[in-house]
C-alpha cells in the first residue's frame, strides 16, 4: 500500500516480498558500520514483519522507498517510536541504498515523513537517533530541519547517540 509519494519517490508499506532487497543492504557490513552488526537474513525477515507490526498497531513505520523513475529499491524512511531517556519518542529514521545515497532521495523522502507526521498525526515532534560518525545522517536531519538536542547514551548500554529534534 503506498502512503506517500514525493517528486521521486513512493514509500509503500514493506511486505516479506521485499526480503531480497532488505537483506542485501541490512546484511552488508560497510552499509551497517553505525550499528551493532549486520542483519541475518532471518533478521532481516524479522524487521520487516516489525514494521508490518507498526503498521497495525500504530499507523505508521519504517516504509520502503521505491523510485518512481524506474521502480528501483532505494531504501527506507519513516516513523516509529523510540523510547530514549525513559520518554517514548517519535523517530524519522531512514536507510537508503548505496546505489542512491548523495542524491537528495534520504532528505525528500525525510521531508515528506516529517510533514505527514505532522498533518496526519497531529505530531509536535519529531526526532532523529543518530550515530556520532555518521556524517552523511546528520546531513540529513539538518536538511530536514532538525538541529542537535542532546547526546546520550541511555538509548543502548554503552552506546553513545546524539539527538536531534525539531518542534512541528
Amino acid at each position: 500500500m503506498t502512503v506517500l509519494t514525493t517528486e521521486r519517490l513512493r514509500l509503500q508499506e514493506m511486505t516479506e516480498a521485499d526480503l531480497d532487497d532488505f537483506a542485501a543492504i541490512l546484511g552488508d557490513p560497510a552499509f551497517m558500520r553505525f550499528y551493532p552488526r549486520p542483519k541475518t537474513r532471518a533478521e532481516t525477515l524479522e524487521w520487516i514483519m516489525l514494521n508490518r507490526r507498526r503498521y497495525r498497531e500504530h499507523g505508521h513505520g519504517l516504509w520502503k522507498l521505491t523510485r518512481l523513475a524506474d521502480g528501483a529499491f532505494a531504501g527506507d524512511c519513516g516513523l516509529t517510536i523510540q523510547r530514549v531517556d525513559g520518554v517514548d519518542e517519535l523517530e524519522l529514521g531512514y536507510h537508503v541504498a548505496p546505489a542512491f545515497q548523495r542524491t537528495g532521495l534520504a532528505t525528500e523522502a525525510a521531508r515528506a515523513c516529517r510533514d505527514w507526521a505532522r498533518t496526519s498525526l497531529g505530531a509536535t515532534r519529531v526526532i532523529a537517533i543518530i550515530h556520532p560518525d555518521n556524517l552523511a545522517s546528520q546531513r540529513v536531519a539538518l536538511n530536514t530541519g532538525l538541529t542537535l538536542e542532546k547526546r546520550t547514551t541511555n538509548y543502548g548500554p554503552g552506546t553513545e547517540v546524539m539527538i536531534f529534534a525539531t518542534a512541528l
